[in-house]
């Protein structure tokens, strides 16, 4: 069985559009037919850009080869142009190829992907969500207010989740730490103080900033939110000095969550040793695939560390996600859009069933999904927004942040 031929869906994710502006996926078909679907969760460049990237990678490290040979071909673009380093877009590439042949392997073998990785430790899957804006709420508003929030949270707790997130710290800005203004700081505070008044002891608060703060910035946030009990601080400092979190994760008696925006288990490897976090947030399409993300739960598991697959993309990855996650013995929980997301479960079938805040580990072969090409060939995506973006702005003082950057949700 060889690796034949590659084609590229990217898809626009239709309004409100959570989970971002576009979703990549990656059909792939070997000589004898086999077809195997993954997704790309790369956003450093546009998707103009980001195809030629993964067919680059598909044609020079893949094509022609077992989808068997995962490390080998791993390791084939992971050295590529003489790096051996993470480079985020072409292990992003590979990342989603990397799915799609574990998709191949299952469907070829008739097992699910979780059967060919370790076997099944987690019958079902717990799941969370962001808070995302009701059908009556502003969705613009919404993402400032925190009585919005709280009567998310308690709809949301009252579905079956057991733990629900948000980020009210914003903003999320290019240039890098800064310290929080006391409107955000208190604003933060109120949102933690009604969700944990709404929900109660029913559900866990995961308290996000997207690595925005300076180190003292975010042990002063951190130190204001310690009274709520969130379950952890999500990306406290930027991600890229792996001896910041470690001060925080001292600092703050909160656990400290990142790596959604890190890739490879050198990467993971390096915040572990730090101490900088207890709880990993891979997001497969990035983080390196299937088997690179399972090695990243053992290193964690190394160092008693649980495992939560990030999820702001599309349905395969979440697929990815609960595949992994049915087979590690650390794993805290799975993200995901609300209970799937209407579209996103469209994609794929409906194939994955949400029920009362887990999610039903599939026994179907491979990902365990029915990818629907005509439907994402119904929606391309024909902007040149990436599919998440941070504001040029700094910080402001004198009045409220306004959050604007990332994918800004359309009325």
């Amino acid at each position: 069985m060889k690796l034949a031929d590659l084609e590229i869906f990217t898809v626009e994710n239709p309004p409100p559009g959570w989970g971002g502006r576009y979703f990549i996926f990656v059909k792939v078909t070997t000589a004898c037919g086999v077809v195997g679907i993954g997704e790309v969760y790369a956003a450093a460049v546009g998707p103009a850009a980001m195809e030629p990237v993964i067919r680059d990678v598909f044609e020079r490290h893949m094509e022609g080869e077992s989808p068997a040979n995962i490390e080998l071909m791993f390791r084939r673009a992971y050295s590529s142009g003489f790096t051996q380093r993470p480079d985020p877009t072409v292990i992003g590439a590979f990342s989603g190829l990397e799915m799609a042949c574990w998709d191949i392997r299952g469907k070829a073998l008739d097992q699910p992907v979780h059967a060919l990785i370790g076997g099944r430790i987690n019958d079902r899957v717990r799941s969370y969500t962001y808070l995302y804006p009701l059908p009556h709420h502003d969705l613009i508003d919404f993402w400032a207010n925190a009585e919005m929030a709280a009567e998310c949270a308690s709809e949301m707790v009252d579905l079956g989740f057991t733990a629900v997130k948000f980020d009210p710290a914003g903003p999320y800005t290019i240039r890098g730490g800064h310290q929080p203004s006391m409107y955000d700081i208190e604003l933060s505070a109120r949102f933690c103080g009604q969700v944990r008044a709404a929900v109660g002891s029913r559900a866990d608060l995961l308290f996000g900033t997207h690595g925005q703060f300076t180190t003292s910035g975010a042990i002063r946030l951190g130190r204001r939110l310690e009274a709520f009990d969130p379950l952890w601080f999500e990306e406290p400092v930027p991600p890229d000095n792996p001896d910041e979190f470690a001060r925080v994760a001292a600092a703050v008696r909160i656990p400290v969550a990142t790596g959604e925006r890190l890739a490879t288990k050198s990467e993971f490897a390096a915040i572990l040793k730090t101490g900088g976090t207890s709880i990993v947030q891979p997001a497969l399409g990035r983080a390196g695939g299937i088997l690179e993300t399972k090695k990243i739960a053992a290193i964690a598991e190394v160092f008693n560390a649980q495992v939560a697959p990030h999820l702001y993309a599309g349905p395969v990855e979440w697929a990815a996600n609960v595949q992994l996650a049915a087979s590690i013995p650390n794993l805290l929980m799975v993200e995901t859009i609300q209970t799937g997301g209407e579209f996103h479960r469209r994609l794929i079938g409906d194939t994955l069933q949400w029920d009362s805040g887990f999610i039903r580990v599939p026994e179907e072969p491979g990902l365990g999904i029915e990818f629907d090409e005509a439907l994402a060939r119904d929606h391309p995506y024909e902007g040149t927004n990436l599919h998440l973006e941070m504001q040029e702005a700094p910080c402001i003082y004198d009045r409220p942040n306004a959050f604007t950057g990332g994918a800004p949700p359309r009325r």
